[in-house]
Formats: structure tokens, C-alpha cells, sequence
């Protein structure tokens, strides 16, 4: 599929099985998505651009790096939370917007009802947070308000994905890459990702 990065990591792999798994508790998920953000935040920052710069040593100059672009990390609420904390560690440096996104379960259409974001986003490397890429819907929703703030490059992280939810981001915004722990089978009719893991939300803040 388009602009999708899948990682392959045995760390990442492992704790994503545990997150599968409906006999985790609400303490024990959130431990595992915490270790499992911290991972796709060193993996998914494998794609940021750099620039040369020069660092002068207590002995002599040398030659290293820096990020081309200032980073705004963005948590689509309430899950994106989950993996806010462990990009942060990586990236304290990063300002921070939060978009708040509400599906209607009958439709499964999406809407913004809160949105917080730096003044101005079109220098910035964007990371759209959210856990759990489905329908597309609620993911399309924040990249357009991304866009309209001024957002132009935007890198998706999330850590399942479903081939509808993908093709949904390619089609509407064919210039985001996404990176993803897991690509799944397909949706239900519900709009829910299978295998998946349920409603990543309800079980890390125990409101299942």
C-alpha cells in the first residue's frame, strides 16, 4: 500500500501481542503501550530529515547532525495520550497540539470538537499521534485540520492500522506517510480493526 511504513521490531512485535490480548488489565496495558510508544517513537523518527552541522569538541570540530525542522508532536484525544509520553521523552524539545475527535458509532463519520495547536504549523514536522488507524475517518479529520492550521508535512504513527483506514489517508491526503506497528485483516461492520485490540481508549483508561 502507499506512503505505509510497517515496522518489524521483536520489542515492539512482543508488546503489541500483549496488548491483544483481552485478559490485560487496565495497569498492565498501560504499561505496554508506554514501552510500546517508546519504540515506535525511536522507529518512526528514523524518517525525519537532518541537516549537517558542525559541533565543536573539547578536543577539535566535528561533523554531525540536527533535525531540518522544528518537531510539533500531535495526540489525537483521548488514546493519542497513550503515546504522547514516550515521543516526549525522545523529543522534549517538541511544542505539542492536542485534536479532539468524536465518532459517531451509527455513522462512523468523525468530527473535530476541540483543537489546540501552535499559532503557526507551517514550519514545523508534524507527528499525528493515534493509536488505532480504522475507518480513516477520524485520522482524515485531523490531517485536515492540520492542513488548515497550515500543517505541510505530517508523518502518521500509529499502532494498528486496517487496508480501509490507509486507503481512506491515501485518497484524501496522498502526501502523508504513515508508519504503523501492525497492518490488519480488515474492519467489521462496526468499523472496528480485526484482529485488532478493541477500543484502545476504554482499555487504557479503563472505561470498557
Amino acid at each position: 500500500m502507499k506512503n505505509l511504513r510497517i515496522l518489524d521490531h521483536p520489542i515492539l512485535n512482543a508488546r503489541m501481542t500483549m496488548l491483544r490480548d483481552e485478559k490485560l488489565d487496565t495497569e498492565c496495558f498501560t504499561r505496554a503501550a508506554r514501552l510500546a510508544g517508546k519504540i515506535l517513537a525511536v522507529e518512526a523518527t528514523r524518517y525525519l530529515e537532518s541537516v549537517a552541522r558542525q559541533v565543536q569538541t573539547p578536543l577539535e570540530k566535528t561533523e554531525g547532525s540536527r533535525l531540518r525542522r522544528p518537531v510539533c508532536l500531535v495526540p489525537v484525544l483521548r488514546a493519542g495520550l497513550a503515546l504522547l509520553e514516550p515521543f516526549r521523552d525522545l523529543l522534549p524539545e517538541a511544542s505539542v497540539g492536542h485534536i479532539g475527535i468524536a465518532r459517531n458509532e451509527e455513522t462512523l463519520q468523525a468530527d473535530v470538537y476541540v483543537e489546540r495547536l501552535p499559532r503557526d504549523l507551517s514550519g514545523l514536522q508534524i507527528l499525528l499521534l493515534d493509536p488505532m488507524l480504522a475507518t480513516g475517518h477520524s485520522s482524515c479529520a485531523a490531517l485536515a485540520a492540520l492542513k488548515k492550521a497550515g500543517a505541510e508535512r505530517i508523518l502518521m504513527v500509529c499502532c494498528v492500522a486496517a487496508p480501509e483506514g490507509v486507503s481512506e489517508v491515501n485518497r484524501l491526503h496522498p502526501d502523508v506517510e504513515i508508519v504503523t506497528a501492525a497492518l490488519d485483516r480488515q474492519l467489521n461492520e462496526r468499523g472496528y480493526i480485526l484482529p485488532g485490540l478493541g477500543d484502545f481508549g476504554d482499555r487504557l483508561f479503563g472505561t470498557v
